[in-house]
This record gives structure tokens, C-alpha cells and sequence, in this order.
């Protein structure tokens, strides 16, 4: 299936044995394909890796790490049709024709005889997510690239190198990064929303048989916007969107049913701003377990933390690492390294070997060296969201060794319940907000010593949260002691509720 009803009048589907798409109203009942008057079928024939072949009824088992990744054709192209727009409902599909695939050979044979610049030759290195890469045959960077997006990708760090204003080429380098998310064999259709998913739509690498290929500039409607998603076009109209963002920021409300952009009256993000005093503004690659700050110079700290070992954050990022150190080089910081691994990244990792130990004293430090240079009364505010409680004994910990008093926590939407990282992984939807001081206070209404006590707090939090719409399911509640390396010893005792906060 191509496209479901959701979005489009009728259901897509691909006919199995001549290729050509069929658009139908009853899934259960498809009936035979418009062009050869075969049977329709809704579900291919591959599942759980093995596949039987149509002609022989053979079993094909697949992947095959040695044979490397699997070849691929292409089958479907949605497109765009200002022309028509009035007078068609719905999305353009069509097969492609000798003409589209003509062009792919063409850029194909053009990306083979380019001598590269700019397209990685690393090989991708074993880890915790890396080696899902590993079992679908992939063993350098560059094969999760079509030939097309090989060659698109680097004629456009050509084009970006050549570019002589060092900020305009930088933020165009900014923007590859987001291109690359969409540019890639990793990309599905989304048959519901009909779109492209990014890769890290899923906090991950995912590899499925159905792949979906963005138009590498974007299209365009009648009024110049941009349409779609994945292509330069969308990317730079995003990036225009946050830079006047920076310019006056806003918050949103909703009211009646609508959502109403609230202006943030006098205030903007950036250095310099036309009748505005110049700000000084740094941004710095390194370990904030070590980084030196002086006692009281900090008046604040937001931070969000890594959760635990829920995303493998270095693993991932080198997937656009590896384009970006060839095109910024030495004019950025953090550049002249290989990798973004580190061995001492705060994410719990088998493959590296990073245990709870690791992440809760690395955790520790940074708390620790920030409490240390902030100034009397500042916060330390940070947003964190884990399903699995030890996940928060880190946090508690990291808490006390670092002298800070948690005086405020406050819920907040995370990701969508929709999210396609969450669905159906019973995975959180609100984030705690935790806003820390050195000689902060917490409420009264918020301490306890017995069961009972945090019995009520969590009966009145779990009481509010249901008025703002919020559907939580309570598991259960621990009441855990907490060791500390903290000057003062034992800090008593700590609690944990295992529980899910789901849409409702």
C-alpha cells in the first residue's frame, strides 16, 4: 500500500505484478489491478526477513550482511501539479515512466564519474545503534545514499564552499545538516500523513524495504511557498522561519480553538540588533565534566541532560559529522576530530562499555562543577522524561552530590503522542522541568517522610495533570534510600513512581 484514505480520497495501491497503481475504497476486498486484472494485494510478500519469490515460490531470506545493502528500484513517485490542483482531489501518484528512470540512470552515471570532494569514505563504526547498520549490510556512510543524493549532496557543498561571507556559508552548512536528514535510503513515506520521514523521525537508524526519495531542491505552489518537506527549498524556508523567530520571539496560546501567537514583548536571540546593546555570545564544544568556570560568574544554567541510554546521541550525529568536517574543516570548533564519539559521553552504551555508574557520576561532575560557579540564588534548570526508574536515581543523586535543593518541578508536554519515536511504546508524553539552588527551598506541601505523605503528592499531581487532559496510568510507587557522596552523608530518603503519562 502506497497511501491510505486518511489524506487521500481512496486507498493507493501498487500492483504486485505489473507495477502499476491502483486506487481502491475496500481494503478487505481490492479487487484486481486496472492495467493486468490481477488480484490486489495489500500486504507484500515480505515479512519477518524472508520473502517468497512470485515465480518459483522460493523463500528468500534477507539481510545478508556480506552481500552488502539491498539493491533497490524505483516503483512510485508522488508529484506536484499546480495546474491541476483545482480540479484534482487529492495527492498525483504515478509509475514511474521511461523518462524517470531515465533521469535516475543519467544522475546515477554522473555521480559515478564525479570525482568526490566531499562525500565521506569513513567507514561507520560499531555500536549500539551503528550495528543495526551492520546487520542490513551497510559498512561505509556513503552507501545510505542513492547515487542521486551522492551526487546532489556534493554538488551542493561545492556550491557552499565557494561561498566567500564566512557566517552565510556556515549557516548554509547549518542547513546541509538538516538536508541530510531527508536526503538519505533511510527516509520512508509516511502512508498516512503522505510525507517523508526524516531518519531520525526515529531516534535511531531504521531500515526498512520501502524507502522514500525527497526532491532534492523542493518544489514550489503557485505562490512560490514551499511544498513538501526534504528538499532545499523547505529547508531554507524553515531556517528564514527561525532567524525571524530570533528576532521576536513569541509563545503560543490557544484560545477558542485556535492557536495565538503571543509576542514576547523586548526581548531577542543574538549578538547584535539595530539599536540594541551588542551581546557576547559563545558557543563551545567541550565536556562540561571538566570545562573551567570561574566561582559565581554563572547567573543561571538550562540544560537537558542525555537520557540515560535512551538515544545513542554520538552514534547518530556522526551521520552528519562526517559530511560537515569535510566542508567547515578548521573554521569550526570541535571540527579537527574524527568522530563525535568521546569516551566519556554520558549515555549508558554496551558497546563502549558506559554502565548506570558511569552516566550517574559523569551526571554528578557537571552538576557539581555548574552548582559550584553559579551565583548566590541562581537556578540550575534542566528537562528530563525516563520511563525506567534507576534512570532517575541518577538524577537524585547528581542532585545531592552537587549541594543543590530541587524547589520547583513542573510538567511539560514532551513528544506528541502521535510520535512515531513513542507510538505504541507506552513512553512518556510530559517532561519534568527540575529547577535547582544551591540555598533553594522547597514547599512544604512538597516534603514527606512516610508513604502516606508522598502517597497524597502523587494522588494531588496525578489529580492535576488529568485536568489538563492528560491520561496517567500509576503502575505502582517505590520509596528507595538514596547514597550520596555528599558531604552530609545519607539524605534520607527519596521517591519514585513507576508509572506512564499517555494522551487521554
Amino acid at each position: 500500500m502506497l497511501a491510505d484514505d486518511t489524506r487521500h480520497p481512496r486507498n493507493v495501491l501498487v500492483c504486485e505484478h505489473c507495477g502499476d497503481l491502483n486506487e481502491v475504497d475496500d481494503l478487505k476486498h481490492p479487487g484486481s489491478c486496472v492495467h493486468c486484472l490481477a488480484p490486489l494485494s495489500v500486504s507484500g510478500p515480505a515479512k519477518r526477513n524472508r520473502c517468497k519469490c512470485s515465480a518459483c515460490n522460493g523463500e528468500v531470506r534477507y539481510p545478508r550482511p556480506k552481500d552488502g545493502p539491498l539493491g533497490r528500484r524505483l516503483f512510485a513517485i508522488e508529484y506536484a501539479n499546480p495546474g491541476r490542483k483545482g480540479q484534482h482531489k487529492g495527492r498525483f501518484f504515478k509509475k514511474p515512466d521511461a523518462k524517470d528512470l531515465r533521469r535516475a540512470q543519467t544522475a546515477s552515471a554522473r555521480a559515478k564519474a564525479i570525482e568526490p570532494r566531499f562525500i565521506p569514505l569513513q567507514e561507520i563504526p560499531a555500536g549500539d545503534e551503528t550495528d543495526r547498520l551492520h546487520r542490513w549490510g551497510f559498512r561505509y556512510y556513503r552507501e545510505l545514499f542513492n547515487d542521486r543524493q551522492l551526487l546532489g549532496l556534493e554538488l551542493s557543498c561545492r556550491l557552499i564552499k565557494e561561498v566567500n561571507d564566512t557566517r552565510i556559508r556556515h549557516a548554509l552548512a547549518t542547513n546541509l545538516s538538516d538536508l541530510l536528514r531527508y536526503q538519505n535510503t533511510l527516509c520512508r513515506y509516511d502512508t498516512m500523513a503522505l510525507k517523508s520521514l526524516d531518519v531520525f523521525s526515529v531516534h535511531g537508524f531504521p531500515v526498512g524495504l520501502v524507502e522514500c526519495e525527497s526532491n532534492l531542491l523542493g518544489s514550489v505552489n503557485g505562490t512560490g511557498g514551499a511544498v513538501g518537506s526534504g528538499g532545499w527549498t523547505n529547508i531554507i524556508d524553515k531556517y528564514a522561519k527561525a532567524k525571524r523567530y530570533c528576532d521576536a520571539p513569541f509563545e503560543v496560546q490557544h484560545r477558542a480553538g485556535r492557536k495565538i501567537q503571543v509576542p514576547v514583548e523586548g526581548e531577542w536571540i543574538g549578538e547584535t540588533r539595530p539599536g540594541a546593546r551588542s551581546r557576547n555570545v559563545e558557543i563551545h564544544c567541550a565536556s562540561a565534566t571538566d570545562y573551567a568556570l570561574e566561582p559565581g560568574s554563572l547567573d543561571a544554567v538550562f540544560t537537558d541532560p542525555p537520557y540515560f541510554g535512551n538515544v545513542q546521541y554520538a552514534e547518530l550525529m556522526d551521520f552528519c559529522f562526517v559530511w560537515l568536517r569535510g566542508l567547515v574543516g578548521d573554521e569550526g570548533e570541535g571540527f579537527d576530530q574524527q568522530s563525535t564519539r568521546a569516551a566519556n559521553e554520558l549515555t549508558v552504551n554496551l558497546t563502549e562499555g558506559r554502565d548506570l555508574a558511569h552516566f550517574t557520576e559523569g551526571l554528578s561532575q557537571v552538576f557539581s562543577r555548574m552548582a559550584h560557579a553559579l551565583k548566590p540564588g541562581g537556578p540550575l534548570a534542566f528537562t528530563y522524561h525516563h520511563n525506567k526508574l534507576e534512570a532517575y536515581h541518577s538524577i537524585g543523586v547528581a542532585i545531592l552530590d552537587a549541594g543543590l535543593t530541587c524547589s520547583a518541578s513542573l510538567p511539560c508536554p514532551a513528544e506528541m503522542g502521535g510520535s512515531i519515536h513513542i507510538h505504541g511504546t507506552g513512553s512518556s508524553i510530559i517532561d519534568t522541568v527540575f529547577v535547582c539552588r544551591v540555598n533553594g527551598e522547597a514547599k512544604r506541601q512538597h516534603l514527606f517522610s512516610t508513604m502516606d505523605e508522598l502517597t497524597g503528592i502523587v494522588r494531588d499531581e496525578l489529580g492535576q495533570l488529568r485536568l489538563a487532559g492528560v491520561k496517567a496510568n500509576s503502575r505502582g510507587y517505590s520509596l528507595h534510600r538514596v547514597r550520596s557522596s555528599h558531604p552530609h552523608g545519607d539524605m534520607g530518603l527519596a521517591a519514585n513512581m513507576a508509572g506512564e503519562l499517555v494522551d487521554g
